[in-house]
């Protein structure tokens, strides 16, 4: 069971219901449903560990070929792929049907489209360009697009505000991954772009970029009606805090430097989340 759990990433899954409840809650104008919500995290969470779990039955081989990812129960031959593919495809579509009958169609589709782009256009095409990144890092910010659209049957300009954030959050998290492992990726032939490009010069002056472009778009809410003045100063603050990151990176292309920016990355968002939360004048 163990196992089958790892195929579903746990980890990602829980960031990615994070951002459906960030959603959810913006969308949800005239109060909470909580069993409305209680659907909204199921279904959610089916599709996105049925889409891990797809991920990683197709890119078994690769996994096996590089460090950090050849533990994981395919490539390591405890559990057959035969088995993990129905798994993963039954929790998929057990996810949609949840979305579909117990909350709304929109959410469904959202949801059935982030699972088709992320498995039928991001995963291939990392073995032909570093371009993967950006079609990745779309059904990568779907999640409160899922989670708006489950609350108020639409999507606004809110809506995408809340998909441009965890758009442009991305790059810098996953741009600092794969400089860090880099030479795995290479091992496996995904041509992300520390393999393309292996002097780093341009994955530190992309996320240099993100990290700067992020900040006016973190802001937005406050100039939207969205939030107040302590989330602006907030989102500020820790948007600096993430650029610093990425300035640093960009004169000193180490695997420690980029490590770092994987941590802002990982205490920004959940950091701008809650100042989103407790802000909330929308």
């Amino acid at each position: 069971m163990r196992d089958y759990i790892a195929l579903t990433k746990p980890r990602i899954t829980w960031l990615i219901l994070m951002s459906t409840g960030v959603g959810y809650f913006f969308g949800a104008k005239s109060g909470w449903n909580f069993l409305t919500l209680l659907h909204t995290v199921i279904g959610t969470g089916l599709i996105a560990s049925g889409t891990a779990a797809l991920n990683q039955w197709y890119e078994r081989e690769a996994d096996a070929k590089m460090k950090r990812t050849q533990d994981r129960p395919l490539p390591a031959g405890r559990l057959a792929p035969r088995n993990a593919l129905i798994f993963a495809s039954l929790i998929s579509a057990a996810g949609f049907v949840e979305l579909f009958f117990a909350v709304n169609a929109l959410s469904a589709w959202l949801g059935l489209f982030t699972l088709a782009s992320y498995l039928f256009i991001y995963t291939p095409l990392k073995s032909r360009s570093p371009h993967s990144t950006t079609i990745g890092a779309i059904p990568g910010a779907m999640p409160p697009l899922i989670g708006y659209a489950a609350a108020s049957g639409t999507l606004t300009w809110e809506a995408w505000i809340l998909f441009a954030i965890l758009f442009l959050w991305q790059f810098p998290h996953f741009y600092a991954i794969a400089w860090m492992y880099r030479e795995d990726y290479e091992r496996a032939g995904i041509r992300m772009l520390p393999v393309v490009e292996p002097d780093g010069e341009s994955t530190a002056r992309r996320i240099l970029w993100y990290s700067l472009a992020l900040i006016p778009i973190s802001l937005a809410p406050k100039f939207l009606a969205m939030t107040g003045n302590f989330y602006l100063f907030g989102a500020l603050a820790i948007g600096l805090m993430f650029l610093y990151a990425g300035i640093r990176v960009s004169f000193d292309r180490t695997r420690q430097r980029a490590r770092r920016v994987l941590l802002a990355s990982v205490i920004y968002l959940p950091v701008l989340y809650g100042l989103m939360l407790l802000d909330r004048t929308a």
